[in-house]
């Protein structure tokens, strides 16, 4: 049974009547990790899921003989439309009434319908050192830790920044390597539904590495190629929630309703926009091999059952989308430096590590991915309260 939460926290926004959430599932040394996300309709059922899925992220990604020191999971949510053009406001003001646990508890990044630079200018604003600024005490050489961390978030390749491509590489490997050690050969093409951050690189590397990207979905629709899109024109026609101008299309890119990014035939799926997505009704849509979740919670409880039952395999979010999290912390702690190929190669190592060790205990214990997967973060976390208490 999962224990509860450390602390959960309500707010109403004065200007607008919108709710906001904290939700701090675990506290390791006094410190939580998880980012703040804004999207009509979120729940604060949501934001503890989210939570408890950071601690599992840390857990799953522990290393004893690392520089990092293991963090517990938080998450942020705000129910508000981030295409409002008062969604800046309601953000300051969620983040001003938060500033007590930002300051020494909760450390937060980016997430759904949110950008860092956002975050990093109100943090600005209300007076805050960063938005990260609860784990300074947790370093040996906190100048030179956070001069490392700055730097990597100045570098870009090929037009975007390295924080924005560490995680879609991350859920690039996962999808490779389930291939493989899956057995799932032959010919792949992939679905990617949303095309912010997370989807537009995890669209970039899978095409890097010779996979056809056959439909990318956003607000707008989706937009498919049956012989492969061409990714680096879409993401240079990109806007900053991952919206596709589409005047910039070519020859041979077709257009589909919304709900049509379920309906593109291909092998691999990956979910990376919203949650809740993929549910017990329109899983039976899906023809795919591999599902790998880049978003959070992308599939319901219910619907990974029935898939399952069809033969279809789901890599969980924690596995999947856990790199951009532990980049974050692998270089302010000096596990990797400030460099785009040492980010990219320690994040290839240890996907392919998690992903075949969760299916080879999948294997040898009868066990689906995620039961997999969480038995080897829960040994993990026992770790860890044992080390740091």
């Amino acid at each position: 049974m999962t224990e509860p939460a450390f602390l959960e926290v309500t707010w109403t926004d004065p200007g607008t009547g919108c709710r906001g959430y904290l939700v701090i599932d675990r506290l390791v040394r006094g410190v939580a990790s998880g980012g703040l996300r804004m999207r009509r309709g979120c729940t604060l059922s949501e934001v503890r899921g989210l939570a408890r899925g950071m601690t599992l992220k840390e857990g799953l990604n522990y290393d004893p003989a690392g520089r990092v020191v293991p963090l517990g999971g938080a998450k942020g949510g705000i129910d508000f439309d981030p295409y409002d053009e008062r969604a800046r406001d309601v953000v300051a003001r969620y983040l001003h009434a938060m500033r007590p646990l930002i300051e020494q508890y909760w450390t937060l990044g980016e997430d759904l319908g949110l950008r860092q630079d956002v975050i990093d200018s109100v943090i600005t604003e209300i007076g805050l050192q960063s938005s990260i600024q609860a784990i300074y005490p947790l370093l040996e050489d906190r100048e030179t830790a956070v001069e490392r961390l700055a730097a990597a978030f100045k570098i870009e390749v090929g037009g975007l920044g390295l924080d924005e491509l560490v995680g879609g590489l991350g859920v690039a490997q996962a999808t490779l390597t389930g291939l493989e050690v899956l057995g799932l050969d032959g010919p792949n093409r992939v679905v990617v539904q949303g095309f912010g951050s997370m989807g537009g690189a995890t669209a970039r590397f899978l095409a890097e590495a010779g996979l056809d990207v056959v439909g990318v979905s956003d607000v707008h629709g989706v937009v498919t190629n049956p012989d492969g899109l061409d990714v680096e024109n879409l993401l240079r026609h990109r806007d900053r929630f991952g919206g596709i101008d589409r005047d910039h299309l070519k020859p041979g890119d077709g257009l589909r309703p919304p709900e049509a990014w379920l309906d593109v035939p291909a092998e691999v799926l990956v979910p990376a926009a919203v949650s809740y997505c993929v549910d017990a009704g329109n899983q039976a849509r899906i023809g795919a091999k591999l599902v790998v979740e880049a978003a959070n919670m992308p599939v319901t409880a219910e619907a990974e059952q029935l898939l399952g039952a069809r033969g279809i395999r789901v890599v969980p979010d924690f596995v999947a989308n856990s790199a951009t999290n532990s980049w974050w912390w692998w270089t302010l702690f000096g596990d990797v430096e400030a460099d785009a190929d040492a980010a990219f190669a320690k994040v290839r190592s240890r996907m392919r590590e998690l992903v075949t060790g969760m299916v080879e205990r999948a294997a040898r214990d009868g066990l689906g991915l995620r039961a997999a997967a969480l038995a080897l973060s829960e040994k993990n976390l026992e770790a860890i309260q044992a080390r740091f208490g």
